[in-house]
């Protein structure tokens, strides 16, 4: 069924912004948001190429956002030759 997509919007903005903190990447509201859901459908696909499905419930996939999110930095500044 899924987090629908208000649900995902709230999880992932929420998900960017703790992985913005960690990372200490300095990003506004809409990029947290972006951060955390592409986070989520990057960590997400990259679970399911490895047969692993992550739940639909908000925390699991509140928790697939903050590692996707902080993979999609890491990503960011590896290309961009920041560290």
């Amino acid at each position: 069924m899924g987090l629908g997509f208000i649900g995902s919007i709230i999880v992932g903005g929420l998900a960017g912004w703790i992985a913005s903190m960690i990372m200490k990447a300095d990003t506004g509201i809409f990029a947290n948001i972006g951060l955390g859901i592409i986070g989520a459908v990057v960590l997400n696909f990259i679970l399911g190429l490895l047969d692993i499905y992550a739940a639909d419930a908000w925390l699991t996939q509140l928790f697939v956002g903050l590692a996707g999110a902080c993979l999609v930095i890491w990503a960011w500044r590896m290309l961009r030759g920041r560290s």
